[in-house]
């Protein structure tokens, strides 16, 4: 049992320390947690800028239904980072819900949405408790846009996502990457899920730039979950990838591997194939953003048969951005109820127009770029 109003779990993890860094400076009191307390202890000192001003404390705790509900009992809010969520998140889920704490991750993995959903999301709806899984900037930030161009020009039902960044994923979202693909992956058409085909790739324009920019469905992403019962949305695809043609290739080459060779495996040696080749991409973790180099760009295009809108945000610092996202949310309803209650993605929770305030607020994003066809 906490005192303290928000449990960052996975907090020894690259977004895991930038949440309880933007925690810090929202002043926000908070739980450190994690395996080792040893290590809780060495991150928070030697990872987080200005930890001697925080209000927090370091728990070990075990991965277990049991341990989680006695952590995070007395806490209203839990920031889950600990993934591949399909795998872990389970167990934080129904810790949160015997707690009854609102819960929120910064999951990549669209069957674990569709899982939380399914398996949750009226129980949270019930006690009144939040249950928002995917707040990050590879997800949020191209909702956020996304709400932008269907405002532009009301009336407009079809969606077009892009999301890309310049930077390397961290050892956990590579485990991540590589998790998801053994999933199926959708897309929304006519207000029903489509399979989408997993060796898809695409020459996508980047706006403000002449190169190209090689995207893929990334695990068919978040977006088209959200718009699923939305009543202004019919079709929404999203795609999206980094910023540097070499490393997109070899996703592209991997992709393709994987459903040449690992898909034909038996089904328990799938998993730990996947995870053998993750651990040899991505050894450790990546350097701390730079926003001259870090940069990031959410393009949406709203269409309908008599019009065309368009949205751009521009920014910088892709995981700085999601560990802002998360800790301002957790502030949030420490503050007030969200607006929806059960499963709801940030925008749906907090509004998108808040949440871009943040953003903007704290210097990493610029305003929206936005232009009207009809």
């Amino acid at each position: 049992m906490t005192d303290k109003p928000v449990v960052v779990y996975g907090a020894t993890g690259y977004t895991g320390r930038l949440i309880c860094e933007y925690l810090r400076e929202l002043n926000v009191p908070f739980v450190a947690a994690g395996r080792s307390k040893q290590r809780l202890d060495d991150v928070m000192s030697a990872n987080v800028p200005g930890i001697e001003t925080a209000d927090y404390e370091v728990i070990e705790v075990e991965h277990t239904v049991e341990a989680l509900t006695e952590l995070f009992t007395g806490a209203k809010v839990v920031c889950n980072t600990v993934g591949p969520f399909i795998s872990f998140g389970g167990e934080v889920v129904e810790a949160c819900l015997a707690a009854g704490t609102h819960y929120q991750d910064t999951t990549g993995e669209q069957d674990w949405l569709l899982h939380a959903e399914a398996t949750w999301g009226e129980q949270f709806a019930e006690k009144g408790l939040l249950l928002s899984p995917g707040i990050a900037q590879m997800y949020t930030t191209g909702e956020i846009a996304a709400n932008i161009a269907l405002e532009a020009k009301p009336g407009l039902d079809s969606l077009d996502i892009l999301v890309l960044w310049k930077g390397f994923p961290t050892y956990a979202s590579t485990q991540t990457i590589f998790t998801i693909l053994r999933a199926d992956w959708f897309h929304l058409v006519e207000n029903q899920y489509v399979k989408w085909d997993p060796t898809s790739a695409y020459e996508a324009v980047v706006p403000g730039q002449h190169d190209l920019a090689i995207a893929v469905p990334w695990g068919g992403q978040s977006t088209p979950v959200w718009f699923k019962n939305d009543p202004r949305v019919a079709t929404c695809r999203a795609i999206g990838g980094v910023l540097n043609r070499p490393v997109m290739e070899g996703v592209v080459a991997t992709i393709k591997m994987v459903e040449e060779q690992i898909k034909t495996l038996p089904e328990e040696e799938q998993g730990p194939a996947l995870g053998n080749i993750a651990a040899s991409m991505q050894a450790g973790m990546p350097p701390r953003e730079n926003p001259r180099l870090n940069t990031s760009v959410d393009s949406v295009w709203a269409s309908g048969p008599l019009g065309r809108a368009h949205c751009v945000i521009y920014g910088n610092s892709n995981y700085k951005q999601t560990g802002l996202l998360q800790a301002w949310a957790a502030l949030s309803l420490l503050q007030q109820p969200p607006r929806r209650v059960g499963f709801a993605s940030a925008c749906q929770a907090f509004g998108h127009t808040q949440l871009l305030g943040v953003l903007r607020n704290f210097g990493l994003v610029l305003d929206p770029v936005v232009e009207v066809y009809s």
